[in-house]
């Protein structure tokens, strides 16, 4: 989930610096230093990222989408599924591992 969490940070930060973008705002692929490369396309309410390390090897994707004041957001990570939803108040689902996490804003 770590490694989740660290890709989509990626995506929120793909205008810094260290990462080449190229595209559109509604759709766009980034390649950054520490090898990760991923796609962003964001229609209406729903956002999609996919991505891999050509380093490691390992891939994700994840789709969010946002329910008036919830995002619901199913992804995988290295094949394994894992699914968070989060609230104004608490965010919960499954890791990648299968575990259910439970925990208040």
């Amino acid at each position: 989930m770590k490694k989740l969490i660290v890709a989509l940070s990626l995506v929120s930060l793909a205008g810094v610096a260290n990462a080449a973008c190229y595209g559109s705002g509604n759709s766009y692929t980034c390649t950054d230093q520490s090898g990760n490369r991923y796609t962003v396309q964001k229609y209406g309410n729903t956002t999609t990222v996919k991505g891999s390390n050509f380093r490691t090897g390992s891939n994700w994707s994840a789709r969010s989408t946002d329910y008036g004041t919830s995002t619901v957001t199913r992804g995988t990570t290295n094949g394994k599924s894992w699914n968070k939803t989060d609230t104004k108040y608490r965010s919960f689902g499954t890791d990648s591992n299968g575990r259910y996490f439970n925990y208040n804003r």
